[in-house]
């Protein structure tokens, strides 16, 4: 199993970012809010990692929750790119950091987990035949 979180990735695109906040559908998954669409895309999956300046105004940490989120992220996005893979479906996802604290990074991977099962369930829900 790869375990990097290459450019491929991550979710540079303004077109793709703007449908998936107009068309996409949300998930409350604690601490994170997600945002998800799907997308016919070259990779299974493209992720872009969010801290909102309102909440944490010194940029040192909105970088470190950014950080720790990409790490939990990079360790178990395997669970959802192989279920992706089954279903051959891609989706572009949003994880927005909406708590006012920060978590260390043995919680915030148990919290991940949780994100990705609920993630799994909701594209289950959605998903058209």
């Amino acid at each position: 199993m790869n375990f990097s979180f290459g450019k491929e990735e991550r979710l540079c695109s303004r077109r793709l970012i703007e449908s998936l906040y107009s068309d996409g559908h949300r998930l409350m998954a604690f601490p994170y809010s997600v945002q998800w669409r799907l997308e016919p895309l070259a990779v299974p999956c493209q992720v872009l990692v969010v801290a909102p300046k309102r909440k944490f105004r010194h940029a040192v940490d909105r970088n470190r929750i950014k950080r720790l989120t990409r790490e939990c992220w990079r360790l178990r996005k395997h669970t959802l790119y192989q279920y992706l893979a089954e279903r051959n479906l891609s989706i572009t996802l949003a994880l927005v950091y909406v708590h006012n604290e920060e978590f260390a990074c043995e919680p915030l991977g148990r919290k991940m987990d949780k994100l990705v099962e609920a993630l799994m369930a909701d594209i289950e829900k959605h998903r058209q035949p």
